[in-house]
């Protein structure tokens, strides 16, 4: 089983037009709620492959009782642990002519001491069970900044492959508690770390660093612009396919999810850099998040480029087994 763990979920609205118009009354022609948080995403592209996975959550007040109904009719298995405070949500408003999305966001859940405590001896338990574990999203409260620390030292622990794909002030603690993989996009990590990620020497540079502190694999995301990646000291330039994107939310997410697939089947590095790398491009072309379907994944697989950087890895000994 596959855990993914979310400690920032969002419930979002959305409201589609066909045209709108700031300023002026609109009215929509589909309303629907959605499940959002990175981890959720994760989730909702691993039933898609139909992979087992549970998701774990804060969920509170009346936006968390919707939450609970938009993850029960996906079919989506999740476990909670309430919160006084709500679920923080989010409007969306899709524009189908000018093919553009626009967000609200809300302020984020306060989530109380006791709360995370209780978080964390859940995951402790369900972590135990599980074969990987994905770590995603930002850090809603100070009291939840350790709860993906703890957790990666727990997979460690377990001997459990976990993943990191986080941001923000908890960022370096959750790289000192040394997780398999990480992945992160360019702004996420010029952010978390205030320095530059723009240059190959400074994408390389933060790989190599990585593997100097026990990450086996590393991924550095930057849109349609090449990604750069690392698996122990070995390092590559992945070239995605070019595609007309409609809207980029959860590509990140729909890549990791790839990544998680390959690594359950323990495909080779070159297969499942492919297979992840077309998960996230195909979802920038949809209006959902991580909802891409697989059926002609290897036809677009044959338009990834998977380019060695340096020396190269002999196949034989390249697994996704740690």
């Amino acid at each position: 089983m596959i855990l993914t763990v979310t400690i920032n979920p969002l419930l979002e609205r959305r409201l589609r037009f066909k045209s709108f118009e700031p300023g002026n009354v609109n009215r929509t022609n589909h309303e629907y709620f959605y499940a959002g948080g990175k981890g959720i995403n994760v989730s909702r592209q691993l039933n898609k492959f139909g992979l087992k996975n549970l998701a774990i959550t804060f969920l509170g007040g009346h936006n968390g009782k919707n939450y609970r109904n938009v993850l029960t009719n996906e079919n989506i298995n999740f476990i909670v642990i309430s919160t006084k405070s709500e679920t923080r949500i989010a409007t969306l408003i899709e524009e189908e002519d000018n093919k553009r999305i626009t967000t609200f966001i809300g302020s984020n859940s306060e989530i109380s001491k006791k709360e995370s405590d209780d978080f964390k001896t859940k995951l402790e338990k369900v972590i135990q069970n599980c074969s990987i574990v994905i770590f995603s999203g930002s850090s809603p409260s100070t009291y939840t900044d350790d709860i993906f620390p703890y957790g990666i030292e727990l997979a460690n622990k377990y001997d459990k492959i976990s993943i990191l794909d986080t941001y923000g002030r908890h960022f370096k603690d959750c790289i000192a508690s040394e997780p398999t993989v990480i992945h992160n996009n360019v702004n996420e990590l010029e952010s978390s770390l205030n320095h530059g990620m723009s240059t190959e020497d400074e994408k390389l540079h933060f790989l190599k660093s990585l593997y100097s502190q026990n990450i086996k694999m590393g991924f550095i995301g930057d849109g349609a612009k090449p990604m750069y990646a690392s698996k122990f000291d070995f390092h590559y330039k992945i070239i995605p396919p070019k595609i007309e994107a409609l809207d980029a939310t959860g590509s990140g997410d729909a890549f990791v999810a790839g990544l998680t697939y390959g690594m359950e089947k323990a495909l080779v590095f070159e297969d499942f850099s492919k297979t992840a790398t077309v998960l996230g491009a195909l979802n920038a072309t949809k209006w959902d998040a991580c909802n891409v379907d697989i059926e002609n994944l290897e036809e677009y697989k044959n338009l990834v480029r998977v380019e060695p950087l340096g020396k190269k890895m002999k196949l034989i000994d390249d697994t996704a087994r740690f």
